[in-house]
């Protein structure tokens, strides 16, 4: 029998680790007034702004219909903009503000060194392959689904 037929499957191993990954981050987001939904809009926002809310929450895989709330949210903590576009006054255009990129990078370094902490099981070298490995398999270009 070979190491790969006795080891459990990606989920089994994934599981335990991403339940300790959000419980890291659950009062970093906490202590900066954010949930999971307000971090991705950021995040989202924070590679540039998004044109509709429909986009946005494509982009980041929310509801759009359940991600206003999170859109009000943010822009009442001034973390984000939601301006008219100028060339179709329907469209409403949606910024990260200066104050929302600080809390994002701030939110980001503390979850960084946390992911870290939690990583630290691993040599330096095997961490900085278990992410790249990790952004290759969650990138756009990677296939979603199974063959």
């Amino acid at each position: 029998m070979t190491d790969d037929d006795r080891s459990r499957d990606l989920a089994a191993m994934l599981h335990p680790l991403l339940d300790s990954l959000l419980s890291a981050e659950q009062p970093i987001l906490a202590a900066h007034g954010l949930s999971m939904w307000g971090y991705a809009v950021l995040g989202a926002l924070g590679a540039g702004p998004v044109r509709t809310q429909a986009a946005l929450s494509e982009a980041i895989g929310a509801d759009k219909t359940r991600i206003i709330t999170t859109l009000d949210r943010l822009q009442a903590a001034g973390l984000i903009s939601r301006s008219p576009d100028p060339a179709d006054r329907r469209v409403r255009l949606l910024s990260i503000t200066e104050r929302g990129r600080d809390v994002l990078r701030s939110v980001r370094t503390q979850i960084r060194a946390a992911e870290d902490h939690l990583l630290t099981a691993l040599p330096p070298a095997d961490r900085r392959t278990f992410r790249r490995a990790l952004n290759t398999l969650t990138s756009s270009k990677s296939p979603k689904h199974g063959p």
